[in-house]
C-alpha cells in the first residue's frame, strides 16, 4: 500500500481506484452496507442513482431556502404596509392605506423573496459542501488527477468509527479497487 502527503501528518484516509462507473457504483453499495459514514466518491461525470446507492439522504437545502425567500416576503410586506399604513398614513391619489395597496406593492414583495431565495441558495449551498475549500488532501496524490479524465475513486476517511488502516485497505481491495493508498493530511 502506498502513502502520499506529508507522512508526519496524521491520516485523511484511504483511498482506491475503480476502472468503470459500474464498478464504483457497487463498490458504493459494498461501503454503504458495511456501515462506513465518512466516506465520498469521486467521478469525472455524474453517476445516476449514486446518492441511493451512497445512502445519502435528500438535502435540507430546499428548505433554506424556503425560509429565505418567507424572509424576503415578509420583510418586503413589513417594510412597506408598515411605512404606508402605520407609520405615514398619508393618502396620496386617491390610494388606499390597507390591504388594498397590495398591487403596487406587490413587484417589491416578489422581487424581495427572490433576491433572498438567491441569496440562500447560493450561501446555503457554500456552508453545506463546506465550501470554500482552497485544498484538499487528496490533491497530493498523482493519480487522482485523472478524476477529470477517466478514472473513479472511492475515499474512505480516518474519522470514520470502523476506520482501522488495515482493514479498510483489504476490504477496498477485495471490492476490485486498485492503487490503495494512505493519504496523509497537511
Amino acid at each position: 500500500m502506498n502513502a502520499v502527503g506529508n507522512t508526519s501528518a496524521p491520516v485523511y484516509g484511504i483511498a482506491a481506484e475503480f476502472q468503470c462507473a459500474r464498478d464504483l457504483y457497487h463498490a458504493a453499495q459494498k461501503i454503504r452496507d458495511a456501515g462506513f459514514q465518512k466516506w465520498d466518491v469521486f467521478s469525472p461525470f455524474p453517476i445516476h442513482g449514486m446518492d441511493e446507492a451512497m445512502g445519502m439522504k435528500r438535502s435540507i437545502l430546499g428548505k433554506v431556502v424556503f425560509l429565505g425567500g418567507l424572509t424576503g416576503f415578509l420583510t418586503a410586506v413589513t417594510l412597506e404596509f408598515g411605512t404606508s399604513s402605520f407609520l405615514y398614513p398619508l393618502i396620496v391619489a386617491g390610494k388606499p392605506t390597507n390591504l388594498f395597496t397590495v398591487p403596487a406593492f406587490f413587484p417589491i414583495m416578489f422581487e424581495l423573496t427572490i433576491l433572498l431565495s438567491a441569496f440562500t441558495a447560493v450561501f446555503g449551498m457554500l456552508l453545506m459542501n463546506g465550501l470554500p475549500r482552497l485544498n484538499h488532501q487528496l490533491f497530493n496524490w498523482d493519480r487522482f488527477k485523472l478524476v477529470t479524465e477517466d478514472k473513479f475513486f472511492v475515499a474512505i476517511e480516518a474519522k470514520d468509527p470502523q476506520f482501522s488502516s488495515r482493514s479498510v485497505s483489504d476490504f477496498l481491495e477485495s471490492l476490485g479497487g486498485t492503487h490503495i493508498t494512505t493519504i496523509h493530511g497537511d
